[in-house]
């Protein structure tokens, strides 16, 4: 017999087995000795009172013990000769799209503009150090994608668009902590899933399916309005019955090409601000009432929301304990991201604060047509580039001094390698972002004390939030509207907001083209 039970937890007993197979065995009405085993299913923190606990949502195992789960890939059959898709790009959506595609008996051609994961650190680390931006590999184009090197947060509200334990679980069977399992933020961390991206690599090759880095394409083969593959830089030509398109959200050249070739995309609203950066204490103190945190509690992270002259401005992509990065996929460009290790334990919490951006409001600003939304970003960018020093050096401003409208005389401690430079941000940014996200801060900081601060920067420019273009597809066949066989997918399309939800999205368009074949 098994029982789902609900349980709380004070926080010093959280890993103690023994006291947590107690509290079940008193919520059901028997003796301890009478449960087999229990697995979390679930684990959240309500931190809501001054002492905060643990929710356990557990399954109890009585007169029977949980069986073994099998790896998703330990029944897979080797597809070297069977019919071949072209997925362009190594990201979430590619991937995943890869493995589904090898689980229906279906050969998946991976093709990457960037590096794998290993060679990609050194890009990495000339963005970080030098200031060098390498086009091709960076922090949003290589081997996982952006996410990759960016947090590896996998949250998601898109529960509807697949089944998430099944992403979780691959994950898990390629070496990632059960943990992600039952959490209900689940979070893998920058250092630790470059190796399972490396470990999905080796299952889609071991399987029969290929992957090749540095191969930048350059043109999708279209006959009588079908697309038959695509062509690379270097010449090369790939061919398959479909051709998945899952380039990500900063592929600015698949979108020109696209046009180019009278294929449709669609401008889309998206979201621009900036990242703010709090030190760690300051918000383990603000969201648990304690200072320092409990050694059993993880650090602290937010999420604030509010509407200012009609838009949102709301946090984006939260890291506790974590680091603020150069995320710029040109030379020329300044724009940052955020991202944890697996311990979040860095002295900073970071997050985007961002105010949606739509098209409405560009036309207004005499910013029109297909690229409204990508060109308006692409200057902003540039602008808070010419800011700096020709360096990644990232404008910044303290918090206060932004929201008063004063120029900054120095800046707060920052995790960012490459360093700051103190901008007028208030002015440096289109007024009506500067406005909404000032105003914005002052209304967040009546639901987080504190928020609105001396002690904090902004840095700009967070404004790869999603992606500015839409790539539009039937929605039964999942087919671009125009051109059969060829499949937007993921962020890069419009179809997705991050790591689990670009993945199931992957899975699903993998799904179509067999149920359209």
């Amino acid at each position: 017999m098994i029982k789902e039970i609900e349980i709380k937890v004070d926080l010093d007993f959280i890993n103690d087995d023994e006291h947590i197979k107690n509290k079940l065995a008193q919520k059901i009405g028997i003796n301890s000795e009478d449960i087999d085993a229990f697995i979390v299913i679930k684990k959240s923190i309500d931190a809501r009172s001054k002492f905060p606990f643990f929710l356990l949502r557990v399954n109890v195992y009585i007169a029977e013990l949980p069986k073994d789960e099998e790896p998703f890939h330990k029944n897979y059959k080797s597809v070297t000769n069977k019919p071949q898709v072209i997925i362009v790009g190594a990201g979430p959506a590619g991937y995943f799209a890869a493995l589904e595609l090898i689980e229906l008996g279906y050969k998946p051609v991976v093709l990457d503009r960037g590096k794998d994961v290993q060679a990609r650190r050194r890009d990495l680390r000339a963005i970080q150090q030098e200031g060098i931006v390498n086009p091709d590999s960076n922090y949003c184009f290589g081997e996982g994608g952006a996410g990759t090197y960016s947090d590896g947060k996998l949250y998601t509200r898109s529960h509807k668009r697949g089944v998430i334990y099944k992403v979780l679980k691959q994950l898990v069977d390629h070496g990632a902590s059960p943990e992600i399992l039952i959490d209900a933020h689940p979070h893998i961390g920058s250092n630790k899933l470059p190796q399972i991206i490396a470990n999905i690599r080796k299952t889609i090759e071991d399987f029969g399916g290929e992957i090749h880095f540095v191969s930048k394409v350059t043109d999708i083969i279209i006959e009588n309005k079908i697309a038959k593959g695509v062509s690379l830089e270097n010449g090369k030509e790939y061919i398959g019955d479909a051709v998945i398109l899952a380039t990500g959200h900063s592929a600015r050249d698949i979108y020109y090409l696209l046009d180019k070739k009278h294929i449709s995309i669609e401008a889309k609203p998206f979201a621009l601000g900036v990242r703010i950066e709090h030190s760690q204490s300051f918000i383990d103190n603000n969201q648990y009432k304690q200072n320092p945190r409990h050694e059993n509690l993880p650090a602290a992270s937010y999420k604030v929301v509010c509407q200012i002259m009609g838009n949102g401005v709301y946090s984006f992509c939260m890291c506790p304990g974590g680091l603020v990065v150069p995320a710029s996929t040109a030379p020329g460009e300044i724009v940052v991201n955020g991202m944890s290790l697996s311990r979040r334990d860095s002295a900073f919490a970071n997050s985007g604060f961002v105010t949606s951006v739509e098209l409405q409001e560009l036309e207004k600003y005499g910013y029109k047509g297909k690229f409204a939304a990508l060109n308006f970003q692409q200057e902003v960018e540039q602008k808070m580039f010419s800011l700096g020093d020709g360096t990644q050096k990232a404008p910044a401003q303290r918090v206060s001094d932004f929201v008063n409208g004063k120029l900054s005389k120095d800046l707060f401690d920052t995790s960012y390698i490459p360093g700051l430079i103190s901008s007028p941000l208030h002015d440096e940014l289109p007024y009506h972002i500067s406005e909404r996200l000032r105003k914005g801060i002052k209304e967040i900081d009546k639901q987080l004390k504190g928020y609105l601060t001396y002690e904090a920067n902004i840095i700009a420019t967070e404004s790869r939030t999603s992606s500015p273009i839409k790539i539009p597809r039937n929605a039964e066949t999942m087919m671009h509207i125009e051109i059969l066989n060829l499949y937007p997918c993921g962020e890069g399309a419009g179809y997705a907001g991050g790591i689990l939800s670009a993945a199931m999205d992957g899975q699903n368009v993998a799904r179509a083209i067999v149920e359209n074949s």
